[in-house]
């Protein structure tokens, strides 16, 4: 089987590149015979890498250890669901795994587009085929997924990174390979549109659904990975900002400002030469991120770890492709002039514009970040650390802004909005905002972040409805329909728009539980058989510990029993467990009672076996499954905008009232929300001891959130997955219980921690020297964005005013009413 799937990789590298040579061939000499060659011969490489895939997810299913890859990540005990994820749960096979998606997601572009963009087809083929061939070289060179052993191979296997056994992860990798691979689609269509001079907007057309799912694929991702974090990890937390989440982050964002800025061009003809490099730059960063998790230039507990070859052959790819892409940008400048100029600040293209460049300081701020610790390491010998702390100081107003304009952008008219439509469109949207804010502040609301994003929150969600019924009233005149079947018909009629308005309204709904972070509480405690302790207005009571095991792990469990407010509500059973082969590296079971308002969450921390007594850390989220529930509401109106228009065929016209009735019955029943399933309540004994949580002062919480656990998870002492058993935390908690013993301030400690171990030991980088940098670069950053955003909207500006005054009969000869209409179908587009 080995000797097959190698052989399969070499055929497959000559493949892509008789794949490359034939299309470029075939469209420079016209030649249709050639570039049909080429076409099938792209066909062949997907058919080839299907095959290659087949034979490696063989191997895992049927334990043939001979082949080193599968030996590393899978054993017999495995459940099959896991054999097959070991695919490209290492970095061998998930190269591999690359290269199998792009063939499939190419293979469906390709002969989706075939007549449609004809002359671009043949770059297109060669882009992605070249792409293609980048990845099948680094398997046969250097990551061979089929290399044997020379001796003879082990009888058994090491096994998949028992972080890596959970269900989220089996599908959390494929989803973000998804989203990376579907980001070179549009790419390669942009790349060709550069090449042959067909730079309308025709390739537009042809590469955003692509863009979409590819989004959509990202989101999906991403969202996993913050569940699997917060139920497999036990840091009671879902986003760390770690160098891998970040990788799959960086994209997204260029991705979203994509998604955007398309519809300025598409009705407008402006923003030609951004949205063409906010396609390269989206591409790009896939591979980056690529670069990033695999060949050691950042340090994190996901990454593959070390290998500077690979860096270098990932260089050198990635050099070439900003070179050839931007070069052909330059080269194409005089067909990318915008049709048209900005008009108005007070317009939509205007709020996207801002938009858009938050979203591209984001990505760059959040790159810097990343890549800061490799880049001090490089200038100074001392790598340094950048944590959560730092990012969030940045990130946290940044996501307010954006979204404030969530909100802000859907209540603007295009080209320009006179006063009179500005009142009539933020007026009910800002009372909401401000009656919320005022709600809060009687409620004793003091938490700054979270207020202002309850009261956006309430900002954006009364634009969505206020869109939603205004144009279902509209409708529901011109049609005479019922009110529900009515806004389907506009849904129907207009679905990326109201679908975009149905991603604002889970965006709003993940904010909401972001904002819940403010509010969370968490502490700890150590109690022996029937002792108790309260968090909030939980009580949990530890009952027993117990030992068991089965064929692939052993399993110490924690019962506890639950109170709320002084009544029963359930058991829960936080466990550790230890897989066979891999007993250092135990998994920490996190026991969660969900509910809409708040998570009950605890984690098993420390054990005592012959004592029966176990430390708990308790932790109330309050708002997090709004996260989760948000996503689905954005993949919701993600599908409905990917829709096709036949989908809504049934409300697209007037129908009897009798049958409007009907439908509006039936969608009800059909959109009925399901119930959430809660735990069951259970009659619990009378406890017998309360004990006091381990109660920390201010300062002290602040320091353990700036100070980063030195057992090599790169996360702050109150984030460390590893929890009080971690060495690290053992080490450094006396540590710091002393000098704040002492008397010393917040710089003194984090200065005796520098000096004992090292700037990296802070999340913070200190305001000093080389470190500086990382301080100044934000400021830097957002100041020349907005300078240069400033410069294009003046000049744009300028240049109407200079065009207007110096042909004054374009503007008198103008009729009032066409005017009013035009204004009219610009507000009404997406």
């Amino acid at each position: 089987m080995s000797t097959l799937g190698t052989f399969i990789l070499l055929v497959s590298f000559v493949v892509s590149a008789y794949a490359v040579a034939a299309s470029v061939a075939g469209a420079r000499r016209r030649s249709r015979r050639l570039v049909e060659s080429g076409i099938g011969a792209f066909y062949f490489l997907t058919a080839l890498m299907t095959v290659a895939s087949a034979v490696i997810v063989h191997a895992f299913v049927t334990d043939n250890y001979a082949i080193k890859y599968v030996q590393r990540y899978s054993d017999s005990a495995q459940p099959l669901a896991y054999k097959i994820a070991s695919y490209w749960g290492g970095l061998d096979g998930s190269i591999m795994f690359w290269v199998f998606l792009l063939g499939i997601f190419g293979t469906l572009a390709v002969y989706m587009n075939r007549e449609r963009n004809r002359e671009l087809i043949p770059y297109v083929v060669a882009t992605i085929a070249f792409t293609e061939m980048f990845f099948i070289f680094l398997m046969i060179v250097h990551n061979n997924p089929f290399s044997t052993f020379v001796t003879p191979p082990p009888a058994e296997g090491q096994g998949l990174n028992p972080l890596l056994q959970n269900f989220y992860m089996a599908i959390h990798p494929p989803s973000l390979y998804i989203g990376f691979v579907a980001m070179t689609i549009p790419y390669a269509f942009g790349l060709a549109a550069l090449i042959t001079g067909h730079l309308d907007d025709s390739w537009l057309r042809a590469v955003r659904r692509w863009t979409m799912i590819g989004w959509l694929a990202l989101t999906f991702g991403l969202t996993l990975g913050m569940l699997w974090a917060y139920e497999e990890l036990g840091w009671g937390g879902y986003w760390g900002w770690d160098p891998v989440e970040n990788a799959g982050l960086l994209p997204w964002f260029t991705a979203t400002a994509f998604l955007h800025s398309v519809m300025v061009q598409e009705r407008r003809g402006m923003l030609r030469v951004w949205n063409v490099t906010l396609v390269i730059t989206t591409f790009f960063l896939t591979i980056f991120g690529t670069f990033m998790t695999r060949s050691g230039v950042v340090q994190s507990v996901h990454a593959f770890g070390e290998d500077r070859e690979l860096a270098t052959l990932f260089t050198i790819f990635m050099v070439l492709i900003l070179t050839f892409s931007f070069g052909m940008v330059i080269y194409r400048l005089p067909l990318l002039r915008s049709r048209h100029e900005l008009d108005s600040w007070a317009s939509r293209e205007a709020a996207f514009l801002a938009n858009n460049w938050i979203l591209l300081f984001s990505a760059f701020f959040v790159l810097f970040a990343t890549m800061f610790p490799t880049l001090s390491e490089a200038v100074m010998g001392e790598r340094l650390t950048v944590g959560p702390p730092f990012f969030n100081k940045w990130m946290l107003p940044i996501g307010l802004m954006l979204l404030l304009l969530t909100g802000i952008g859907p209540l603007l008219a295009w080209r320009k909005s006179t006063a009179s439509n500005l009142i009539h469109q933020f007026l009910w949207p800002t009372l909401a905002a401000v009656a919320t804010g005022v709600a809060l502040f009687a409620l004793g609301v003091r938490v700054w972040s979270s207020g202002i994003c309850f009261a956006l929150c309430a900002f954006v969600f009364v634009t969505v409805v206020q869109e939603f019924v205004r144009g279902a009233q509209v409708r529901r005149s011109a049609t005479g329909t019922d009110v529900i079947t009515a806004m389907i018909g506009l849904v129907g009629r207009s679905k990326r728009r109201y679908g975009g308005y149905i991603v604002h309204v889970g965006i709003v709904l993940m904010f909401l539980g972001f904002a819940g972070e403010g509010f969370k509480r968490e502490e700890q405690a150590l109690l022996k058989p029937g002792q108790q302790a309260t968090v909030g207005h939980f009580t949990v009571r530890h009952d027993a510990l117990r030992v068991t095991s089965d064929t692939q792990k052993q399993m110490v469990t924690g019962h506890v029993s639950v109170f709320e407010d002084g009544s029963a509500i359930g058991t829960m059973a936080p466990a550790k467990w230890f897989f066979n082969k891999r007993e250092q590296e135990p998994t920490t079971e996190v026991a969660i009672r969900r509910s809409p308002t708040e998570d009950l969450y605890i984690v098993l921390a420390g054990y005592d076996v012959s004592s029966q007594s176990a430390t708990y850390a308790v932790t109330v989220n309050p708002l997090v499954n709004w996260i989760w529930f948000g996503f689905g509401v954005m993949a919701v109106g993600s599908i409905l905008a990917l829709m096709p228009e036949s989908a809504f065929a049934f409300a697209a016209s007037r129908i009897p009232a009798g049958a409007a009735t009907t439908t509006s019955l039936l969608l009800m029943i059909l959109l009925l929300p399901g119930s959430l399933r809660a735990q069951e309540s259970s009659q619990v004994p009378q406890v017998s001891s309360q004990v006091p949580v381990v109660e920390k002062s201010e300062l002290r919480k602040q320091l353990e959130g700036e100070i980063i656990c030195m057992c090599g998870c790169r996360a702050p002492m109150n984030d460390c997955p590893m929890g009080p058993s971690c060495h690290g935390l053992q080490e450094q908690s006396p540590k710091l219980d002393q000098f704040l013993a002492a008397g010393m301030d917040r710089d003194g400690v984090r200065a005796a921690f520098v000096k004992e171990y090292g700037g990296q030991v802070l999340a913070i980088p200190m305001d000093t020297g080389f470190n500086r940098l990382a301080w100044f670069f934000p400021y830097l950053l957002g100041a020349t964005g907005a300078a240069a955003v400033g410069l294009v909207a003046f000049r744009w500006s300028r240049r109407d005013r200079e065009g207007s005054t110096s042909n004054p009969s374009t503007t008198t000869a103008t009729d009032p009413t066409l005017q009013a209409r035009l204004d009219n179908e610009l507000r009404d587009l997406d």
